[in-house]
């Protein structure tokens, strides 16, 4: 069973800048594609940005231009920078692993966005 853990998250002045990572427990596995989504209270958990595994990303129309998902595969680990971050950004973001036979979700790390 690959674990993730997230980490990165925290309180941050609007316009302000965070990167969240997300870190497999273990590298025996074929990873097929990617994903950041996030959830604030009282909402849907709803899709953030993704990556398969050619290297092709996409994202929310809420924070393209804003956000790049990128990874490291030498250190297992899935990167959200988050730049110009807004009032409407504050949620628990997670990240998922969609992996060859299984997948896999990170625990949630808060973001907040505050003056």
């Amino acid at each position: 069973q690959v674990q993730l853990v997230e980490s990165g998250g925290g309180l941050v002045q609007p316009g302000g800048s965070l990167r969240l990572s997300c870190a497999a427990s273990k590298s025996d596995f074929i990873i097929l594609g990617m994903a950041w989504h996030r959830q604030a209270p009282g909402k849907q958990r709803e899709f953030v940005a993704g990556i398969i595994s050619s290297g092709v990303t996409n994202y929310a129309d809420s924070v393209k231009g804003r956000f790049t998902i990128s990874r490291d595969n030498a250190r297992n680990t899935l990167y959200l920078q988050m730049n110009s971050l807004k009032a409407e950004d504050p949620a628990v973001y997670y990240c998922y692993w969609a992996l060859l036979g299984t997948s896999s979700w990170g625990q949630g790390t808060q973001v907040t966005v505050s003056s």
